[in-house]
């Protein structure tokens, strides 16, 4: 799960896309790619876990040591929010984890980092497919069609774009606006929730916090398109 710039709601869309598959029977894992500034951990409540991936990628542990199941049932795999760890990490390892990890879920997330730098690089070529983050505006989908053409010239499929944040203020770069511009399909519009702060600050999915809000709704239909289900609200 990619995004061009940070601030776009890509970690959000991560955790509860994946406990939106694991509602629907799916085995899941969540992965924190994003090595320097790791948030997947504050939102699920685990930001402190003794194990990480950091401890993975500097080859000091084995990957299951820093592999936590979550109350909701999902897998995750969070990062070290410590400045110490990010001493002797290895991150061209990444795609030996997402190797090792081939045949234990139904679908492996990586929450990686934003923009263009290496990390984003090296994260967008551990995984076979993307799906791009964008939040309605010109700035935040031109740097999606960046990181968009970087995953297809590394031989990534691209499933579509999902836009998050939406107001519908007529400002806003319209669904169809944003297609021709990527050349890619909007999947799902997430709108602008208030209920999703009050989720990240409580450390729980929102999904789980306010099941039948207008932002879980539409993650709940994305995870029905990505299993190939039909959607009844």
């Amino acid at each position: 799960i990619l995004s061009g710039k940070g601030g776009i709601g890509k970690t959000t869309l991560t955790t509860n896309l994946g406990y939106a598959l694991t509602e629907l029977g799916k085995k899941v894992t969540l992965v924190d790619a994003n090595i320097t500034t790791p948030h997947l951990g504050f939102h699920l409540g685990i930001q402190l876990a003794p194990k990480t991936l950091h401890d993975v990628l500097r080859g000091d542990i084995e990957l299951r040591s820093a592999t936590y199941t979550h109350p909701l049932g999902f897998k995750v795999i969070p990062g070290s929010i410590s400045v110490n760890d990010l001493v002797n990490v290895d991150i061209g390892n990444l795609k030996d984890v997402t190797e090792d990890l081939k045949g234990t879920a139904d679908f492996v997330l990586l929450d990686c980092a934003p923009a263009l730098g290496k990390e984003a690089v090296v994260g967008m070529q551990a995984v076979n497919e993307v799906l791009i983050v964008t939040n309605p505006d010109l700035p935040s989908v031109a740097d999606a069609l960046k990181t968009l053409k970087l995953a297809r010239g590394s031989g990534k499929k691209v499933l579509g774009a999902v836009v998050n944040r939406v107001k519908w203020r007529a400002e806003e770069m319209k669904s169809w606006e944003v297609e021709d511009m990527l050349g890619v399909p909007v999947l799902v519009e997430i709108p602008e929730d208030r209920n999703v702060p009050k989720a990240i600050a409580s450390k729980i999915p929102i999904l789980d916090f306010a099941p039948k809000s207008p932002a879980s709704t539409e993650i709940r239909r994305l995870a029905h398109w990505m299993i190939g289900k039909e959607f009844t609200g």
